[in-house]
């Protein structure tokens, strides 16, 4: 069945070089995948009507990032639509409460950009299913305020594979949750460009948006 998504991709904190290539890699998996793709910076989509969307993305967003009107548009929808949170969507709206509650953790900080590996917690869902049980990767490793709770851990961070970690071994990384009648995909993967080339990854936001678009 063919539908809709959003992505904003708003930045008014740090700007990930990578944010063509996510946008593009969306694109290209609606292309591929039979769903359209809607991507903006405007604020003042979210004014707007947003239930023609299955889905909506933020990615790599940061800051404060909505206008009043935009806020209470998405506070509304989340309760029967589809919300994806990519990468530093963490690093975003720390001055709104319901946003910390629907994304399920806020971004504390990050070691250096290096290799190590995520622990596949469950693979059943369909932004897993495809992944090893240890899944090497490279990337920023993100450590949040607190694990979230209340979620369904997909992936964790093994801290002994990398340097830096501080989260200790409840360390999730990427999670999905329910909102009400809505469905919410976190995951914290996706800083560099090379991500958005690599199949595994692709796989891995692929399965996430058309969970979170009720699609599978």
């Amino acid at each position: 069945m063919a539908f809709r998504v959003l992505v904003f991709t708003r930045t008014t904190g740090y700007r990930h070089d990578s944010i063509p290539a996510a946008v593009a890699a969306v694109r290209g998996l609606g292309a591929g995948h039979g769903f359209d793709v809607d991507a903006t910076e405007d604020p003042n989509a979210f004014e707007a009507d947003l239930d023609r969307y299955a889905a909506v993305v933020f990615h790599s967003t940061s800051g404060e990032v909505l206008t009043p009107a935009g806020r209470a548009r998405l506070m509304a929808y989340t309760q029967r639509g589809g919300f994806v949170g990519v990468h530093a969507a963490a690093c975003t709206e720390y001055d709104w409460p319901y946003y910390g509650e629907l994304l399920g953790a806020r971004f504390a900080r990050h070691p250096a950009y290096q290799p190590g590996r995520a622990l596949v917690e469950d693979r059943g869902h369909p932004a897993t299913g495809h992944l090893p049980a240890v899944w090497e990767f490279t990337d920023e490793w993100y450590d949040f305020l607190a694990a979230p709770r209340g979620v369904r851990v997909l992936v964790s961070a093994d801290e002994s594979s990398y340097e830096g970690g501080g989260m200790g071994e409840d360390h999730p990384l990427v999670w999905c949750r329910e909102e009400g009648a809505g469905r919410v995909f976190y995951t914290a993967f996706g800083h560099a460009a090379e991500a958005y080339e690599d199949p595994g990854f692709r796989a891995h936001l692929l399965g996430g948006i058309r969970w979170a678009a009720r699609q599978v």
